[in-house]
């Protein structure tokens, strides 16, 4: 029987995606406002919980069961191309499963609890028969989720060892709705291969242009509602800047419609790095809300 090499099993949990959720998890332990030096443990397990568990689990079980189309369109992935032998990639895909369990569990019920609801949206993404990715509303909300909301929760509820604020839960809608125009953007990338599979992502339903419109909206609209509250929480400063940072991306949302599949890389690379810095900053806005520590 052969095994996987390290550095296979490595690319198969694709570390490069780690980076959203461990970011919507450092929002949520800023906007809980709460000193962390005495919990760095806590903060260790909760960045390994929602980067190399809980995302990567999600990365290995989406390549399994992809690993026909994948043979196909991107020959060279560890599961096609024979680096990840047998059903090896289905193994990683449930021992990783597994461990998140675990490292949740050990975090508290609460966080327990997130990961179970993570997981299953992680598998139901791409496992039968559910597949969520083979219809852009459902599969990109579920990314969405899995990405921003869940990770925000976990970090805000360990660092305030409690259920997070109303605040901080409602922010983390906000940026989970957002989120679901980031993950149509990323679709445009495939939507020949997409309408030949029968994937029906947004771009293939709607058209490219409909769709980048759609996707623009849908990532502008749930920040102007966060601005719009922090200044009804007494929060101006923070709203003026998110307001800033999502004018300069309204700039950009200009340039990506005039040819959504030639930019959508490039936007992602520039309007998306704003929305994110945005995040951060009205986690920021709410840390000195209820009573918490700055």
């Amino acid at each position: 029987m052969s095994y996987p090499s390290l550095k296979a099993s490595v690319e198969l949990l694709k570390p490069i995606t780690w980076f959203a959720p461990m970011w919507a998890f450092g929002c949520g332990l800023a906007s809980a406002g709460r000193p962390l030096g005495d919990h760095w443990v806590l903060v260790a397990g909760g960045i390994l919980l929602t980067g190399p568990l809980v995302c990567a689990t999600s990365q290995a079980a989406n390549d399994w069961f992809d690993r026909h189309v994948d043979a196909i369109n991107e020959p060279n992935r560890p599961i096609p191309s024979g680096r990840i032998p047998g059903r090896w990639g289905l193994y990683i895909a449930l021992a990783w499963t597994v461990l998140s369990l675990v490292v949740s569990a050990a975090l508290g019920s609460m966080i327990f609890a997130a990961a179970v609801f993570g997981l299953v949206l992680a598998w139901a993404y791409s496992a039968p028969p559910f597949r969520l990715k083979q219809n852009g509303w459902w599969g990109n909300a579920a990314v969405a989720v899995c990405y921003e909301g869940l990770p925000w929760f976990v970090g805000a509820a360990l660092a305030s060892a409690a259920m997070p604020a109303p605040q901080a839960v409602t922010l983390a809608l906000l940026y989970s709705v957002g989120a679901h125009g980031i993950m149509t953007l990323n679709d445009f990338k495939s939507v020949e291969g997409d309408l030949r599979s029968g994937i029906r992502s947004l771009p293939a339903q709607l058209g490219v242009d409909t769709a980048a419109r759609f996707a623009c909206w849908v990532m502008a609209v749930p920040q102007g509602v966060v601005i719009l509250l922090l200044i009804s929480w007494g929060r101006p400063y923070h709203a003026a800047l998110i307001g800033l940072l999502l004018a300069v991306q309204i700039v950009l949302m200009a340039r990506l419609l005039a040819s959504p599949r030639a930019r959508a890389p490039w936007y992602n690379a520039t309007g998306t790095t704003l929305y994110v810095l945005g995040m951060l900053a009205a986690a920021f806005a709410i840390s000195t809300l209820n009573g918490a520590a700055p």
